[in-house]
């Protein structure tokens, strides 16, 4: 169990440090910038990268709701729950705290935001609180449909890491406009926790609404994606 929560720490640590960190230092660097194309692609890289190297160890869940959603369509021990979240929780944490030294390690530097999630004024568009709940919901939901069906064993072995990144990728094209895309409870407590404030009062949408997504995905999975 140790190597597993280790591997489950680990790959939360960089899909914060790698997703986050790119939003941070290269969203918005002078000329170059990486913008939100590049923010989007992170994020599906660090689950890609990672999935691959851990995910045999561990499964790969790097997210709260993710370990959630599996264990509803009985693709994960219950048991296990409050393991992984802590070591996810912990590693972004960790992250967090990390690429926080690093952000302020350049002199006059603002860091807005710090990538952290939010609704109405503090959406990066300004959506509302009922806007930022149906996207992290239905983001949610689709992102554990992908996970669960292409970990099926009637799909080709090796592929899901792929096909996981590149959802992940799709969801932040489609939703960092809403709420800086959260789908992941770790991902948003970290940076919560170093932005306080705001970010921590409206933290609880970032909890709620992916474990929502998450169970309702387990659900319709064991309806309609499993074989009779």
């Amino acid at each position: 169990m140790f190597r597993k929560l280790s591997t489950e720490f680990l790959g939360t640590f960089w899909l914060v440090l790698g997703g986050c960190g790119s939003a941070v230092l290269a969203a918005a660097f002078p000329q170059v910038g990486i913008g939100l194309l590049g923010v989007s692609f992170a994020f599906g890289l660090t689950v890609l990268t990672m999935a691959y190297a851990v995910g045999g160890i561990s499964g790969g869940h790097f997210n709260p709701a993710v370990s959630v959603g599996l264990a509803v369509a009985g693709k994960f021990p219950a048991s296990r729950l409050v393991g992984y979240i802590v070591a996810q929780v912990a590693g972004a944490i960790v992250a967090a705290a990390v690429l926080y030294v690093i952000a302020t390690g350049k002199a006059d530097v603002q860091l807005g935001g710090f990538a952290a999630n939010g609704y109405g004024e503090h959406s990066p568009g300004g959506y509302s609180l009922m806007a930022a709940l149906v996207t992290e919901i239905v983001m949610t939901f689709f992102f554990l449909f992908i996970i669960l069906g292409s970990t099926h064993g009637r799909v080709p072995a090796g592929f899901a890491p792929i096909a996981i990144g590149l959802a992940l990728t799709l969801i932040h094209l489609v939703s960092i406009p809403v709420t800086n895309t959260s789908v992941n409870p770790a991902r948003s407590t970290g940076q919560a926790l170093f932005v306080g404030d705001w970010a921590l009062s409206q933290l609880w949408l970032f909890w709620v609404a992916p474990l929502i997504g998450a169970v309702i995905a387990g659900v319709v999975w064991k309806i309609v994606g499993e074989e009779d």
